[in-house]
């Protein structure tokens, strides 16, 4: 099992997961449907949490979301509105979709931006062909964040 920088986000949700798995219990007086599915959502968190750290795959984090999504929608959609387990549902829901959209934004851009990923390799094969830079373009050789600060200060 190798250790990726983004795992920090899974443990995350990890410790979200193991908060809608005690949920019921904080909330005594929480109905039979929203103790039902802070339990099986918390459930699912806590899998697709653990799996991606085990052995990190894309869709893990897609699942998360719609998890996330499902609990910020689900008090209205359940009927358990106007209680204290619809505001957790909702604030849970929230943090675990922000932390696997974050998780997916940063293995988006490792991989699109940054010199190892396929944007690296474009401009590698770009510059083995023999392209020649113009007045107006941006050096081959920069690092992907010293091209976005080209491009911002070229927009202004």
């Amino acid at each position: 099992m190798k250790w990726r920088k983004e795992s920090a986000l899974d443990l995350y949700n990890l410790v979200a997961a193991i908060f809608l798995l005690a949920a019921p219990w904080l909330f005594v007086q929480a109905n039979p449907t929203a103790a039902i599915d802070l339990r099986i959502s918390g459930a699912a968190i806590a899998i697709m949490s653990l799996a991606a750290i085990v052995a990190f795959s894309i869709w893990e984090e897609w699942i998360n979301l719609v998890v996330g999504c499902w609990l910020i929608v689900s008090p209205w959609l359940l009927g358990f509105t106007h209680t204290r387990a619809m505001h957790f549902a909702i604030a849970a829901g929230a943090v675990v979709a922000f932390m696997a959209l974050l998780e997916l934004w940063l293995e988006y851009e490792k991989t699109h931006f940054r010199p190892g990923g396929a944007a690296g390799r474009r401009k590698a094969v770009g510059s083995a062909a023999g392209e020649t830079e113009g007045c107006g373009s941006l050096s081959l050789s920069m690092t992907s964040s010293e091209n976005r600060f080209a491009l911002f200060r070229i927009m202004l």
